[in-house]
């Protein structure tokens, strides 16, 4: 975490990493005590669907998670095994907390289309799920975030999505595709790997290969520059799964030649800022 490392503690930024590292120890295992009504969130990742859920006062309280092929750059290409996915995680968020999901928010790359939107709302009701809100993956990072000078960043499988704040308001919003995918086609050359098992080594044994993942890192580096205007935007927060790789942050930062915000548990930033949004 390159900024937590060279900087002297910021108390917005600690209560962040507090959130994740708690929202980290909920998989499968709800936490007692949890106020008022529950709200819910479902990421329809190109790797992974996620369910979150946070209490009346936003603090997180369960998630799961199912590996699936099912959306390719925030577009369903599976409607059925997108809905099978999201009946599991309903059922078994239903057994671990003891009440009915109704209702979700759930989230979709900036740039997507209208009509591929709504296609993921289609998915949760068909599941059985009440579709409240459809929101951008970048906002509903922000969501937890709370950045209001900075840019976040949300790698995704499929895409890169960046969203520029200025004085609390979002001034930029885009995405362009590639991301965990193509890092998973760089090494999966490189080893001679089936694509499958490239991706389970880099999430393995990431610190093992991330030179040979630099030109890939890099080029979402690009992404996030030329997303930005080429202007640094102040502090580039990093969030979702594709650059969970140890001192991927740093690449970035030499890249782009601006600070850079790396996250433990980058991962759950999305899918629970998708809960908060649930409103």
């Amino acid at each position: 975490m390159s900024m937590l490392m060279r900087t002297k503690p910021d108390p917005t930024l600690a209560r962040t990493q507090a959130f994740l590292d708690a929202a980290a120890a909920r998989l499968r295992a709800p936490r007692a005590g949890a106020r008022g009504p529950l709200r819910f969130g479902v990421d329809l990742g190109t790797a992974t669907i996620v369910v979150a859920a946070v209490d009346a006062e936003g603090e997180p309280v369960y998630w799961d998670f199912e590996r699936a092929r099912v959306v390719r750059d925030g577009v369903v290409v599976d409607f059925h095994g997108a809905v099978e996915a999201v009946r599991r995680l309903k059922a078994s968020a239903e057994a671990a907390l003891g009440l009915s999901v109704d209702d979700a928010a759930t989230a979709h790359p900036p740039a997507v289309p209208t009509s591929d939107c709504r296609a993921c709302g289609y998915v949760l009701q068909q599941a059985g799920v009440d579709c409240r809100r459809l929101i951008d993956e970048v906002s509903a990072a922000n969501a937890v975030l709370t950045v209001r000078d900075g840019a976040v960043v949300d790698v995704g499988g499929g895409s890169t999505g960046v969203g520029v704040w200025r004085g609390g308001e979002l001034v930029q919003l885009d995405d362009v595709a590639g991301g965990g995918h193509h890092l998973d086609l760089i090494l999966a050359g490189a080893l001679k790997l089936p694509i499958e098992q490239a991706e389970e080594y880099k999430r393995t044994r990431g610190d093992e290969v991330l030179q040979i993942l630099r030109p890939g890192v890099e080029r979402v580096a690009e992404s996030i520059r030329r997303l930005c205007g080429g202007t640094d935007p102040g502090i580039v927060h990093l969030a979702g799964g594709a650059l969970q790789l140890p001192g991927a942050d740093v690449i970035v930062e030499r890249y782009l030649g601006w600070p850079v915000q790396a996250w433990r548990h980058a991962e759950l930033i999305t899918p629970f800022g998708i809960a908060l949004s649930n409103t």
